[in-house]
């Protein structure tokens, strides 16, 4: 009874809030679904590159958010915005350290750049238990590439899941619960382009400067800032 306990994860980005940890009731958290059992010890664990954004991209976010609800109601602005450079993985707590240690040597020679993030798309998780809409990258992409292969070079010390084959990569703007793609699709989605493509200096407003990448592990976080 006396043995020290290891930390609870805390949510990550766009998944499990830090209560689910204690329960799997998704009733407690928007009706989200854990992508895995919580076990003691083990960290969620998600190498991103995080996304600060300007005012102006906030007021894209609401009109495209409020015309998106017009088909889906039960939308919800993300409360962070990043793009992601691995799986949601699980990490043994002893583990941490060396995973950190070996991601910071793997990305110490990578860097500035930026990507241009314009194309609005709708996605589900592997399970369609939720659906996002984000912007894919359409310029960019085989530097995220490059990082990728560095990651998944370090998820394979560990012998953990890799990042997808030919991923999209982009940055989600919104999610709901369960699969709602197809009412997405089609003539929403087309008009949420319009909207993107129509907003003023959207050119210059979506070309995104990558500066650091993050890992979140449980509630811990370590900073990789590009050259």
């Amino acid at each position: 009874a006396d043995r020290p306990r290891f930390p609870v994860p805390a949510g990550l980005p766009g998944d499990p809030e830090p209560e689910e940890a204690f329960s799997n009731d998704s009733s407690r958290h928007g009706g989200r679904i854990r992508g895995f059992p919580h076990e003691r010890g083990n960290w969620a664990t998600h190498v991103y590159l995080p996304c600060g954004v300007q005012e102006e991209f906030l007021e894209l976010l609401e009109l495209l958010l409020s015309h998106a609800r017009t088909y889906v109601s039960s939308l919800s602005a993300m409360e962070e915005f990043h793009l992601s450079l691995s799986q949601c993985v699980v990490l043994r707590y002893h583990w941490i350290d060396p995973f950190v240690r070996s991601l910071k040597e793997r990305l110490a020679s990578f860097h500035r750049f930026f990507c241009v993030a314009d194309q609005v798309k709708v996605y589900t998780n592997q399970n369609k238990t939720r659906t996002f809409v984000g912007l894919e990258v359409s310029a960019g992409h085989f530097q995220l590439l490059e990082l990728v292969s560095e990651v998944d070079r370090v998820l394979e010390q560990f012998d953990l899941p890799t990042f997808y084959k030919d991923p999209s990569f982009h940055i989600s703007l919104a999610w709901c619960v369960g699969d709602q793609s197809g009412r997405l699709e089609g003539q929403c989605l087309r008009e949420l382009q319009d909207i993107v493509d129509g907003f003023e200096d959207s050119a210059l407003l979506l070309r995104v400067q990558w500066e650091e990448i993050r890992c979140k592990s449980g509630n811990k976080y370590f900073f990789f800032p590009l050259r």
